[in-house]
């Protein structure tokens, strides 16, 4: 998505992005890292007796999952600028597939040849779900001239 020169983007713009299966293995690599061993994520026969009735993904996990759909034009994208408004709306298990769809909200222009585009992101599963919302915030170049 944040492959073209701030100049190039529209207000009303959207992008979707290919899929990601999350696996056990991601839950068991992500606590590891994390140091998030909360047994809703973890322990099969606690998950059981929650709601949910079985292990569900990290939602900072699921997060940071689809960080890596985005695309990133080397050159064009200066930095993260920021995430607000996040919301976790329903539980990613095992085996479900992730992907992004997201809206150009604002393009705002900054000093120096570079602005910063706001996008609303959500991240939904297989079946249609929203698994998190939020509005972040890329700062890109403009074009040279």
């Amino acid at each position: 998505m944040f492959t073209k020169y701030l100049d190039h983007y529209e207000v009303g713009e959207t992008w979707v992005s290919r899929g990601r299966t999350i696996t056990e293995a991601d839950l068991v690599m992500f606590s590891a890292f994390s140091g998030d061993w909360f047994p809703l994520h973890t322990d099969k026969e606690y998950a059981a007796t929650t709601p949910f009735q079985q292990r569900i993904a990290h939602g900072l996990l699921v997060l940071s999952a689809a960080s890596g759909l985005f695309q990133f034009g080397v050159g064009i994208v200066v930095a993260f600028y920021g995430m607000e408004n996040v919301r976790f709306t329903n539980p990613t298990f095992i085996g479900d597939t992730i992907h992004i769809e997201a809206k150009i909200m604002n393009v705002e222009e900054k000093a120096g040849g570079r602005g910063v585009i706001t996008a609303l992101q959500e991240i939904k599963k297989q079946t249609g779900e929203l698994v998190i919302t939020c509005t972040m915030k890329i700062m890109l170049n403009k074009e040279p001239v």
